[in-house]
């Protein structure tokens, strides 16, 4: 009866430890739940709520821009809304203090071939002369390229200058993908999050299938996140803009007259 006893009292232990792990796993941070407010302060702001998941830096939305807890408090200004299909868009926060050197560093841990796709973006900007330019440093750095979490499930993230005039200062890059892709799709990948630091906003975010593929999603009017940028396209698609949605191994996405007329605007 005694070692019955102690049997069952195994299975008991086992029992527990197995719903333990389970209920740990169903609360991680990216797969928990998003809070309903929280996805309608995403959706006020001019952003896709669909399928926004958590990120180390705040949460997820349209794939690959971070929408951070301070980005959650700032009040939509709605005498700024213009509703198209692949124009130029970019946000309210863009980056001051103009002329202004915006310095990139990346991760040491990261491989070589990222400085490589870090230079060749930086000149792709610098080609311009924009009153912003890039150089790349060893330490420090106003925006840092960092490894993304292990499994995480995008190309690369970044997030929007902050109300202070600065550039969002964090890429992350999926090693998963990134370090065996063309260099210059990584190429295109880093100056398209750099894009997001600065400011701007997908040129297809009212409609993802055009360079995404699947059903068309329109996000509907946006308010501070969506500004239309004057001079770029309001009507016809955008093809080979350096900020749509995604992109496939093997795409290189240089500059196009409409992404050249909308950095000029703005920088």
């Amino acid at each position: 009866m005694r070692s019955l006893l102690k049997v069952a009292a195994l299975f008991a232990l086992l029992a527990l430890v197995v719903f333990s792990c389970k209920k740990e796993a169903k609360e991680t941070p990216q797969q928990a739940e998003i809070a309903q407010d929280v996805l309608n302060k995403i959706y006020e702001l001019g952003f896709g709520n669909k399928n926004v998941v958590r990120h180390p830096e705040g949460y997820l939305v349209e794939g690959d821009i971070v929408i951070t807890e301070d980005d959650l408090r700032e009040k939509p200004d709605r005498k700024l809304i213009r509703v198209g299909d692949e124009e130029q868009y970019r946000t309210t926060n863009t980056v001051t203090g103009l002329p202004r050197n915006i310095t990139i560093r990346v991760n040491s841990s990261l491989p070589s071939r990222y400085i490589t796709a870090t230079d060749a973006a930086i000149s792709r900007y610098n080609a311009l002369g924009l009153r912003i330019t890039f150089s790349r440093v060893t330490s420090g750095g106003n925006i840092v390229i960092n490894p993304a979490p292990s499994g995480a499930g995008y190309l690369a993230s970044a997030g929007f200058p902050t109300s202070s005039g600065n550039p969002y200062s964090s890429v992350l890059a999926n090693r998963s993908y990134l370090d065996t892709w063309n260099i210059n799709t990584v190429t295109s990948i880093i100056a398209h999050e750099v894009g997001h630091c600065i400011g701007f906003r997908h040129t297809d975010y009212a409609n993802r299938a055009y360079s995404c593929g699947g059903s068309a999603v329109n996000e509907g009017s946006a308010g501070v996140g969506a500004i239309h940028i004057p001079g770029t396209p309001t009507t016809n698609a955008v093809s080979g803009s350096w900020m749509l949605a995604c992109i496939g191994n093997g795409v290189n996405r240089p500059f196009i007259s409409s992404d050249i007329t909308a950095l000029n605007y703005i920088y």
